[in-house]
């Protein structure tokens, strides 16, 4: 990965990266879910009617009742994971969320492999955007993890989703 790339992406300037909006309605199509909520977005970047900002902070709300995307800022994502999996678990919230596809990590084996519904790893990088910047490829293979809605056995159901 080129530098520059490396620098983009992994730069404290670089923690709200947009979601390709083909992407986003691919996926919803795809799961047959309305989003209601984005609890991680700018002013510039929601997916959704309702959303939080950082201001906001989407990880002390509520998400009772929503069908939440949530695209984590990447330093974070350990805390959004449990969030999504409380929230789908204690107040009946569907979670859909665009993360690293991090195998090795604590949240997802003490989050995703035990309780997520399905897991739909991503064919190809998604091309972020962030404020003044065109796009990126990320450096890093994509999933989307859907914590509540169905419940497929004692694991995730695991698929392969296309980029758009």
């Amino acid at each position: 990965m080129e530098q520059q790339t490396q620098k983009v992406m992994f730069s404290s300037k670089s923690n709200e990266w947009e979601t390709p909006s083909d992407f986003f309605n691919k996926l919803s199509k795809r799961l047959n879910l309305k989003f209601t909520l984005d609890p991680c977005c700018t002013e510039e970047n929601h997916k959704c009617k309702k959303y939080y900002t950082i201001w906001d902070d989407g990880l002390s709300r509520s998400w009772k009742d929503e069908t939440v995307f949530v695209n984590p800022p990447y330093g974070d994502i350990g805390k959004w994971v449990k969030k999504a999996h409380d929230e789908s678990v204690e107040n009946g919230a569907v979670v859909a969320m665009l993360i690293p596809a991090r195998t090795d990590t604590k949240y997802w084996h003490d989050y995703i492999m035990k309780a997520a519904s399905r897991i739909y790893f991503v064919k190809g990088r998604l091309k972020f955007k962030n404020g003044e910047n065109d796009s990126n490829s990320a450096p890093f293979p994509s999933v989307v993890v859907l914590f509540g809605g169905w419940k497929y056995g004692p694991g995730p159901m695991v698929q392969t989703l296309e980029r758009a």
